[in-house]
């Protein structure tokens, strides 16, 4: 018996669209016996015709992206060209012509995914984007609903591959940042500008996407607080080391003690016994608590074309079988509308490395600049430098705002030579 086929449009075809050329060709009698319909390549929108694109029919490329998410006869649109304009456009124009989208683009969800939300409720369609954080690891629908049910506090994740790989680098080789960066450039982890990387715009726009589906509240990129790693040294990883730490960039999201929702991404002393220290090189892992259902961890690739590509299908055989059988899947869920908090009402710690004047009562000042803040401190380690020495101090809890006053007034001494860094602490006995 013959079975319908539904046409499936693509905009874009680098290593992701084209590892879902290959899937959707490499695995067409399973995908259809899932789906209930044939899924069928039919047309990839492109800005360069002439390049060659691995599993794809020449003949249904197009540069005329516009024309493509018009076309009567696509049921389906796949979007994995990435960034903002033209895509949101053509998104747009799409779901306007009734048909379901499925994005990678977390750039987009993050900046303005409510024009998404909106166009898909509108219209009537579904807006699948599980590849756009993670890559591979099923992540977005397990929080948006396996857990349902459930109240989800806090997320802590290792969300983007290239800087774990540095990072893992610098720990388990002693490479330099530099270094351990042209390696991952070499491997194919970093981009010839890896700005988006290294400097957390990749991560924060993942933490957006996880806040907003976590706390049923809409979150932006420009809600998250953002710190890169180009700053982090050798020197900080050995001082992580000493204390049995490990660094990582880390994308939290939280609820506040007053409801609110804190996201932030930055480097963080992470304890060498907790699940997410053991995440190595370009993998991804994200570590959520739930109330009731307490700790989980998700772990896996989180980038690369095959990868990302089997995220990129998982949602078009959901929304495929939603065009056969009727229905759509899960809709924008921001019924708690959390109001955001800001960067220095989060609870956290610090790990600061100080060099000061080796002198009598040097110590005693500096712990008097932390009670004057309020700032407990957790531990101190002092190493002599000749006439110098450094002073590496690790505080309890307290409120971001008054542990950056403690460090603004630590600059301000002269008997503190150099504040030589300031990295947040994770993980631990809070």
């Amino acid at each position: 018996m013959s079975i319908r086929t539904l046409k499936v449009g693509m905009l874009g075809c680098g290593n992701v669209g084209s590892g879902v050329a290959q899937l959707l060709s490499e695995h067409a009698d399973d995908l259809a016996a899932r789906v209930g319909a044939r899924l069928e390549l039919a047309a990839v929108g492109v800005r360069d015709l002439a390049r060659a694109r691995a599993h794809v029919d020449p003949a249904i490329l197009t540069d005329d992206l516009e024309s493509l998410v018009n076309r009567e006869d696509l049921d389906l649109i796949i979007e994995v060209m990435g960034g903002v304009e033209p895509a949101r456009s053509l998104l747009l124009a799409a779901m306007a012509n009734g048909k379901s989208v499925v994005t990678a683009n977390k750039t987009l969800l993050a900046e303005d995914g409510i024009a998404l939300y909106d166009a898909a409720e509108k219209f009537g369609v579904d807006l699948y984007y599980e590849a756009s954080v993670a890559g591979a690891i099923p992540l977005l629908r397990p929080v948006r609903e396996s857990m349902a049910g459930d109240q989800i506090e806090r997320i802590l994740g290792i969300v983007n591959g290239t800087t774990n790989y540095i990072l893992t680098r610098m720990d388990e080789a002693g490479t330099s940042f530099a270094d351990a960066l042209k390696e991952a450039t070499d491997l194919g982890y970093a981009e010839a500008d890896p700005t988006a990387d290294i400097e957390g715009f990749d991560a924060a726009a993942k933490a957006a996407i996880l806040a907003g589906l976590a706390f049923h509240s809409r979150v932006t990129a420009l809600d998250v607080y953002r710190e890169g790693i180009s700053h982090i040294t050798a020197d900080d990883v050995a001082s992580a080391k000493a204390m049995d730490h490990v660094v990582k960039l880390l994308a939290i999201a939280e609820l506040t003690a007053d409801d609110r929702v804190s996201v932030r991404v930055h480097p963080a002393l992470l304890p060498r016994n907790h699940p997410l220290a053991a995440v190595r090189e370009a993998y991804n892992a994200v570590f959520v608590e739930a109330r009731a259902a307490g700790e989980l961890m998700f772990y896996g690739r989180g980038a690369g074309g095959i990868p990302t590509a089997s995220a990129v299908l998982g949602d078009l055989v959901a929304v495929a079988r939603h065009r056969v059988f009727g229905g759509l899947g899960s809709r924008e869920s921001d019924y708690a509308a959390r109001q955001i908090a800001t960067i220095g009402e989060a609870t956290t710690r610090y790990h600061i490395r100080l060099d000061v004047a080796d002198l009598p009562g040097v110590l005693a000042a500096v712990a008097q600049a932390f009670a004057h803040n309020g700032v407990s401190i957790q531990t101190v380690r002092q190493e002599g430098h000749g006439n110098e020495a450094e002073l590496v101090v690790v505080t309890h809890s307290a409120i971001e705002s008054a542990l950056a006053a403690t460090v603004s007034q630590l600059r301000s001494m002269d008997i503190v030579r150099n504040v030589a860094s300031v990295i947040r602490v994770e993980g631990g006995n809070r």
